[in-house]
C-alpha cells in the first residue's frame, strides 16, 4: 500500500528530531503535506529539506507549544498554506529526571506540565475548531508514553502529565469521536532511541531506583513508532477511537 495519507495535511510537533522527524518523513512519503512544528528552527528546516528531496511536501513553522500565540500561529499556518488540517500529532515532550514528588520543585513541575500536557491541550482545542467544520473531520494522535499507564516509568511530573494526556485522548474520543468527526488515539511508547534522553540532566537516585525495578528496558527505533502513527492516522484505523496503543517491546507485559 502506498499514499495512505494522500491529500491529507498533518501537523507534527517535535518534528525536528526523533519520533517527530520519523513520523513527519513517513507521513510525507505516504502522500501527506507535513507541517513541521518545533522550537528547533534548524531541525525542522533540515527535515523539510529531506522531505522535499525525497519528493514530498512539507512546510516548517517554529513553534513553542507552551505559547498560545505559537499554537494559533501553527494552526493558521497549516490551513493558510495547505487549505485544511486533517491530522494533528502531539509528539513534542520532555523528560523530568525521574524526580519523585518529594523532591519535585515548582519550577520543574510547571515546565514539564506546560510542555507535556498544556501544549497538547492548546493544540487539540485549536485543531478541533478547524477539524469539526470539515466534511472529512480529522484525526488526533497524542504521544502519551507508557509513563501515562504505569507509575514508575517516569518522575512524578512526567507521569502525571502523561496520565492526563491519556484522559484527554479518551475524552476527545468520547465526545468528538462519537458525536462529531474527530477521532483521537494515543501511542504509549516505551524506551525509544531519541534525543529526549538529553533532557535528563540530573537523574534523581530514588526515581532511578524505581525505574530500574521495572526490569531491562527494550529500546525501539523512531521508525517503529512512526509506523504505528501512520496506521492510526490513516483510514485503515477508521474504527479505532479512544484507544491507547502500547509500543514498548513487551516491557510492560507483566
Amino acid at each position: 500500500m502506498v499514499d495512505r495519507l494522500a491529500g491529507k495535511v498533518a501537523i507534527v510537533t517535535g518534528a525536528g528530531s526523533g519520533m517527530g522527524k520519523a513520523i513527519s518523513q513517513l507521513f510525507a512519503k505516504e502522500g501527506a503535506k507535513a507541517v513541521l512544528a518545533d522550537i528547533n528552527a534548524q531541525g525542522i528546516e533540515e527535515v523539510k529539506q529531506a522531505i522535499e528531496q525525497a519528493g514530498g511536501q512539507a512546510a516548517a513553522k517554529v513553534t513553542n507549544v507552551v505559547k498560545q500565540e505559537d499554537v494559533d500561529g501553527v494552526i493558521d499556518f497549516a490551513t493558510q498554506t495547505f487549505g485544511q488540517l486533517d491530522i494533528l500529532v502531539n509528539n513534542a515532550g520532555i523528560m523530568d529526571n525521574f524526580t519523585p514528588v518529594g523532591n519535585l520543585t515548582d519550577a520543574e513541575y510547571e515546565r514539564v506540565m506546560a510542555i507535556n500536557l498544556t501544549g497538547p491541550v492548546k493544540l487539540c482545542r485549536a485543531a478541533i475548531q478547524v477539524m469539526e467544520k470539515q466534511e472529512t473531520g480529522g484525526v488526533i494522535i497524542n504521544n502519551a508514553s507508557v509513563g501515562g499507564l504505569f507509575g514508575t516509568r517516569g518522575g512524578a511530573a512526567y507521569t502525571m502529565a502523561k496520565h492526563a494526556l491519556v484522559g484527554l485522548t479518551k475524552n476527545i474520543a468520547g465526545t468528538y469521536g462519537r458525536f462529531g468527526k474527530v477521532r483521537a488515539n494515543a501511542i504509549a511508547p516505551g524506551g525509544v532511541a531519541t534525543n529526549i534522553q538529553t533532557t535528563i540532566t540530573a537523574p534523581d537516585p530514588l526515581g532511578m531506583q524505581a525505574l530500574q525495578a521495572t526490569g531491562e528496558t527494550p529500546i525501539g527505533q523512531p521508525g517503529q513508532i512512526a509506523n504505528l502513527a501512520l496506521f492510526l492516522a490513516s483510514d485503515e484505523a477508521s474504527f479505532i477511537n479512544g484507544d491507547i496503543v502500547k509500543a514498548d517491546g513487551g516491557w510492560t507485559v507483566n
